[in-house]
Parts: C-alpha cells; structure tokens; sequence
C-alpha cells in the first residue's frame, strides 16, 4: 500500500499579507475548477490582458505560496485549482505565467495542470516531454488594436 504524498509547507517564508492573498485566490480557484474547460480557458486568457510575462521566480514564488495556503493543493490532485490559484496570484502582482493542461505521455492515462514561464514548467516534478498540451493559455504576445 502507498502512502499518500503531500508537498511540504513553510509558513515562515510569506509575510501575511501574501498568505491571505494566497488563500483568496485558492477559494476563487476552486469554484473556477469547476467550469467547463471551454469556459476556464477565456477566463484565464482574460486574465492575462494587459499583464506581462512573468519570470520563472515569480512563477514559483506563486505556486509555493499557493501550496503553503491550501493543503488540497499542496496534494497530487490539487493540479488544477494549483495551476489556477498560481495564475490567479500572479495576475494579482501584475504579470501572467502560461496556463497548461495536458495529459501523460505515455499509458496509463493522466490529465495534469501546471504553470510554466521562460518556456519551462515551474517546480513540475516531471521530466519535460513527460506530458502533451492540450490546452494553453499565455500571455498576449501582441496587443491587437482597431483599425
């Protein structure tokens, strides 16, 4: 029998204004988990309108703090509201990583979420190639203007 994994959490490493914000984004993640993929993707390419790309660090400054906030996505199924609430926290600081959701590689089948910025996943413990996007949502490379 396995035992069930959880990421570690260090409380002391976010000052409180970042853990409270960290919680928000979590409970708002959690109800957009929810949506239908269609709709869960507009709203995270509406999120990143206007923002900038954000760095790897800042990427995984967010996901650590995500993960410290909420032990559901601290866990191996938390992928999703993770990958959302990460977003969600990022966009709160002005800048936006690229959403991805895919599935594994290779049999048995797996759906997974996650972050990535500068062409990277950020703190995945998976090897790169290990999953196919299926969907993916970044930041606006240009900024379409009226004619």
């Amino acid at each position: 029998m396995s035992e069930p994994q959880v990421m570690s959490v260090d409380h002391a490493a976010y000052s409180v204004r970042e853990r409270v914000a960290a919680r928000c984004v979590v409970r708002v993640a959690r109800i957009l988990a929810k949506r239908p993929p269609r709709q869960l993707r507009t709203v995270v390419a509406m999120l990143g309108r206007g923002a900038r790309p954000a760095t790897y660090d800042e990427v995984s400054r967010a996901r650590s703090a995500v993960v410290n906030a909420n032990w559901l996505c601290a866990g191996p199924k938390g992928c999703l509201p993770r990958s959302i609430a990460t977003v969600l926290l990022c966009r709160l600081r002005g800048t936006v990583p690229t959403w991805c959701v895919g599935v594994r590689a290779l049999p048995p089948f797996g759906a997974h979420a996650w972050v990535a910025a500068e062409g990277r996943d950020v703190d995945e413990p998976f090897p790169p190639g290990y999953h196919h996007i299926l969907i993916s949502v970044g930041p606006a490379t240009k900024e379409r203007t009226m004619p």
